[in-house]
């Protein structure tokens, strides 16, 4: 790349001004196609410094947050270990973008990522993997299940709290054919279970999950029956008036019904 493109991609891309630093990403997305990864090196580490750029300082800043994510993801597979060597970075901000750019690389990130998971003890490393698997929009993210039912029954909240809104996420990407009954039951069986979670946001994302599975038509006629059953427990309408005390709990609940 000539040393002058090189020179005007880095001035767009240090910019705070949306109109530069979104000139300075189509300049790149046009000479990543006909560069190596070795060459090409020097422009992911200027896109992906994007991600520390704080959202609540720079509002209008957010769209370029989300196409700085997908250009990385665009740079290719190389990019799948630099990615999850940066999960580590220890900043919330750029650990969510990095888990946006792994989900939008697609199916290829799947083992890796799930490789990542089983060879760490860190519950917050865990926590992004599955975030980052949750993103992925492909019927292979099957393969993971396994993970996200363990760590829905994780004795560290937040890798609970992800786990239990992933299997939700999971339903919207696997077709009803590539789920078995028997998955299909563990899921259902791990997400009732978390309604006694003694976390709201948890209780609600197991509801969510549950009314995902049933809007995304891997119910059968009795779970959905059962889960009509639970909603109205939780929402107080079923004669009982023992509903959840938590108002997102009851929201979530009201929406699942939507779907039996």
């Amino acid at each position: 790349m000539p040393k002058d493109s090189y020179c005007t991609i880095k001035s767009l891309l240090m910019s705070t001004k949306p109109e530069e630093l979104r000139q300075g990403l189509e300049l790149v997305k046009n000479q990543i196609a006909q560069m190596s990864p070795d060459e090409a090196k020097p422009l992911f580490e200027m896109v992906s410094a994007i991600f520390f750029i704080d959202p609540l300082d720079h509002p209008e800043l957010v769209p370029i947050l989300d196409e700085a994510a997908t250009l990385v993801a665009g740079f290719g597979e190389w990019v799948i270990p630099v990615l999850l060597g940066n999960l580590d970075a220890g900043d919330l901000k750029v650990q969510v973008a990095i888990a946006h750019a792994l989900g939008r690389i697609g199916a290829n990130a799947i083992k890796p990522l799930m490789s990542v998971y089983q060879t760490s003890d860190d519950p917050i490393r865990r926590t992004f993997v599955l975030y980052a698997l949750g993103k992925i929009k492909s019927p292979e993210i099957v393969q993971a299940s396994h993970l996200a039912l363990e760590a829905a029954q994780s004795p560290d909240r937040e890798l609970r709290d992800t786990a239990t809104r992933v299997i939700g996420k999971f339903a919207e990407s696997v077709p009803p054919s590539s789920l078995s009954e028997e998955l299909c039951r563990e899921f259902v069986e791990r997400l009732q279970n978390n309604l006694a979670d003694p976390s709201p946001g948890i209780r609600a994302k197991a509801v969510r999950s549950l009314g995902k599975l049933a809007k995304y038509g891997h119910l059968n006629a009795s779970t959905q029956e059962k889960l009509k059953t639970l909603c109205r427990l939780l929402l107080g309408i079923d004669g009982n008036f023992d509903w959840d005390r938590a108002y997102i709990v009851r929201k979530e609940a009201e929406e699942a019904l939507k779907y039996i």
